[in-house]
């Protein structure tokens, strides 16, 4: 007999004075079916309280309780030599040599920051950060993954710069670099942004800490800020779709973040860890304290009874239910060792932050809470999780999507001869161009361990005391996905892979967040279950378990849903800091070589974005043996010291690629010189984007070791150029059609397109 329909353990709890009637409305208001409000009274033996309406409604949310994924999640695999903690705690953690450990993971705050930009976005950072340093790491970089509609609107402007500077102003005020990320626009996201958060952490094998709530009598305690009455049903509110009136009705679930407290409480707990006079420690995010303490019962194979009018709070008369599912930021909650109390209390108080004990661990297995003495929910604490219903629903996909798919994209391949104006069009593309305009609102290197910044293929972070170092990347093609799931979320893991190759890292885990629509409706369903069978299938290939992430479901708009978008966040070892290769030129006379192989692949690009307005054709297909031989190819040429410089090919086709490692950082240009010989129309040489490709350049005197590495390995390669001094401007040749253009009209196409649009009036709501 399962632990959701068990036995009733729950004793009858009378309902709270001023409590409103449970009725068929309130239970949907909660989020609930008809069938699941059925199982809550199979599970309590009667019909639930108020307060513990709240309480399933919170842990049985798609937020918390992943119930339309957790079967397809299931299929991915999460386990190698070198993972130390896989799904099911606050982060993922993996050995990364000389007894060091990475924790690393990421999470979306979509819902408010559509709602409120800037502090959506800010308390996004503020969260993810906190799920790193609960399992005793110190986090050492962020990285973001955003997707906005296109910036022709005030509206999409307003909420792409409130989210920057959200992002920016948290991370930079707690004093944690960003070493990375990307962002898209497209119409598919109009009015539901894409604002996904991640964190690594650095820590030594022995100060991993988990989740557990155990030690019958051990005292559970609160401790950082006060609890307020903001982000109540935040865990709800992710989990059901916008509308045109969500500003306004779903702004008081939006949390409120401050950065400061967060600093000091990340320090207080790193302490508190070290001291031993903790035994678990979990953030009070999503649900607040109601998932933190069923969570770690659930770890712990235990109860909790919890007063909470011993809980520090900011507003008078806050009932239970309100103190429950407050998402107030910046709060933790921890078991402490018996008799230790106080030595918690001495750390917070030494870091100006507050810790009090608000209940103890029981061993009945109940989850419990108190009012002044009097017992007002009373559940058993399994089915809170590991009861949470799941569900395997239809997937049928969408009639109109296959015929997008199957489009005649013929007269888009005709333009022949000078192509420079398309190229120029396409280079100021906000996909394409520079994203200096977000990232230098960000501290990139601040605690001096940045090795690479924002800007080339994946963010670089040095291990202090030793020569390894850690780089991470987060990816994904939403119109790749939307147009062919599968291949899309293949294509999502192996770029994320390319880009660590190109620096010299191993692909060696991911984290994911599978942001997607409404998943009752079975061409969104059919989109999820695909996406995480691609996945899979890539990450079996390049052996790069999953160790945790995030599901946001029901982004949607008015029924209108974004592309389905499972961003991969992906971290690569790298065993010697100083043989890490960057994306640009080096040198003037350098060869440029092209590994693997254009094909006759347009569909999904960015050029027939640019140019005709279109999402359609069939995406570019991925080779995950060829793509696997690619990367074992190039950490090679890295490792033999071979390569002055690699970049992965990806949105703008190899026209783009050749561009950015031609202008670098914009502050020593050099000029390139390619001719591309192939039996392919002009556009797609050039604007195709066709998987499995990188960009490499090395001195004359390498070039015929990287083409025999190459071949060692089954890897096409082929001499397309070479490096020229920057006056000699930008020259591309391909058969019936060319493009040249100076470095300076490439620059202004490429470094002033964003700062450009987001310099437009009219930054409002």
């Amino acid at each position: 007999m399962s632990h959701a329909e068990g036995a009733a353990t729950a004793p009858a709890v009378a309902p709270r004075t001023g409590d409103p009637e449970i009725t068929p409305e309130v239970v949907a208001d909660h989020g609930l079916s008809p069938e699941e409000y059925e199982r809550i009274q199979r599970v309590m033996g009667r019909d639930p309280t108020f307060t513990e309406l709240g309480v399933f409604s919170a842990m049985w949310s798609e937020h918390c309780g992943y119930k339309n994924s957790k079967r397809l999640l299931r299929l991915l695999p999460t386990r190698a030599p070198w993972v130390i903690q896989g799904p099911g705690e606050n982060a993922g953690v993996i050995d990364v040599g000389d007894g060091y450990a990475l924790a690393f993971k990421i999470e979306s705050h979509n819902h408010p920051s559509a709602v409120e930009p800037y502090q959506g976005a800010a308390t996004g950072v503020g969260g993810i950060l906190r799920d790193i340093f609960t399992m005793g790491a110190r986090p050492v970089a962020v990285l973001d993954s955003l997707r906005f509609g296109d910036l022709d609107t005030p509206r999409v402007r307003y909420l792409f710069g409130g989210v920057v500077r959200g992002v920016g102003d948290y991370g930079n005020c707690v004093g944690i670099p960003n070493v990375g990320g990307e962002v898209m626009f497209d119409r598919g996201y109009e009015g539901n942004p894409i604002v996904n958060a991640m964190c690594l952490g650095l820590m030594k094998h022995e100060d991993l800490i988990t989740a557990a709530a155990s030690g019958t009598g051990s005292p559970l305690m609160a401790v950082g800020a006060r609890t307020g009455r903001d982000g109540i049903h935040g865990a709800t509110f992710a989990s059901e779709e916008l509308s045109e009136d969500s500003d306004e009705s779903s702004r008081p679930q939006v949390q409120v973040g401050d950065p400061f407290t967060e600093k000091l409480l990340l320090e207080a707990s790193l302490e508190l860890i070290g001291s031993g006079a903790i035994s678990g420690i979990q953030d009070m995010g999503a649900a607040g304290i109601t998932s933190s303490a069923s969570e770690m019962a659930g770890r712990g194979g235990s109860g909790v009874e919890m007063e909470m009018n011993a809980v520090p709070v900011r507003e008078r008369g806050m009932t239970p239910y309100e103190i429950l599912l407050s998402e107030s930021q910046e709060r933790m909650l921890v078991v402490a060792e018996p008799g230790r109390e106080d030595d918690v209390r001495r750390i917070l108080e030494k870091w100006e932050l507050e810790a009090a004990v608000i209940g103890t661990v029981t061993d009945d297995g109940m989850f419990r809470v108190l009012e002044d003495g009097r017992v007002v929910a009373n559940i058993p604490a399994l089915p809170l999780t590991e009861g949470c219903p799941t569900y395997e629903r239809e997937g049928i996909e969408a009639e109109e999507i296959a015929a997008l798919r199957g489009a005649d994209l013929s007269e888009h391949l005709i333009p022949e001869g000078d192509l420079t104006k398309s190229f120029l069009l396409l280079l100021g593309s906000p996909n394409v161009a520079s994203k200096r305009w977000i990232y230098g609102q960000y501290d990139t290197t601040v605690r001096t361990s940045t090795a690479v910044r924002p800007g080339g293929d994946a963010g670089v972070i040095r291990i202090r005391g030793t020569k390894r170092a850690v780089a991470a990347t987060t990816d994904c093609n939403g119109r790749f996905v939307y147009l062919e799931p599968r291949t899309g979320a293949m294509a999502a893991v192996a770029e994320a892979a390319r880009n660590l190759v190109c620096v010299g890292a191993t692909p060696t885990a991911i984290t994911n967040n599978l942001n997607f629509g409404n998943p009752l409706k079975p061409h969104i369903y059919y989109q999820l279950r695909e996406a995480v069978l691609g996945m899979r299938d890539a990450c079996e290939a390049f052996e790069t378990p999953v160790t945790g992430g995030n599901v946001s479901l029901f982004n949607e708009t008015d029924g209108r849903a974004i592309y389905p978008t499972p961003v991969i966040g992906m971290v690569g070892v790298i065993d010697d800091v100083s043989k890490l290769t960057r994306h640009a030129f080096h040198a003037v006379g350098d060869d440029i070589v092209l590994l693997g192989e254009n094909s006759g692949e347009l569909g999904g690009s960015e050029y027939l974005y640019v140019t005709a307005d279109l999402v359609a054709g069939r995406p570019p297909v991925v080779d995950l043996e060829g793509e696997r031989m690619l990367q074992q190819a190039v950490l090679a040429m890295t490792r033999e010291e071979r390569l002055r410089s690699a970049h992965d090919c990806s949105e703008g086709g190899l026209a783009a690629s050749l561009a950015e490692c031609a202008l670098g950082d914009g502050e020593d240009p050099l000029g390139v010189d390619v001719e591309v010989d192939e039996d392919l129309r002009p556009v797609v040489s050039l604007f195709g984007e066709s998987q499995g490709r990188i960009v490499v350049s090395c001195t004359p005197g390498e070039t015929p070791e990287v083409l025999r590495l190459a071949e060692r390995y089954g890897v096409p390669a082929r001499r397309i150029g070479a490096v020229t001094p920057a006056d000699d401007g930008f020259s591309v040749r391909v058969r019936d059609g060319a493009l040249s253009a100076s470095l300076d009209e490439l620059a202004d196409a490429y470094f002033g397109a964003l700062p450009r649009i987001m310099d437009a009036p009219a930054l409002e709501r």
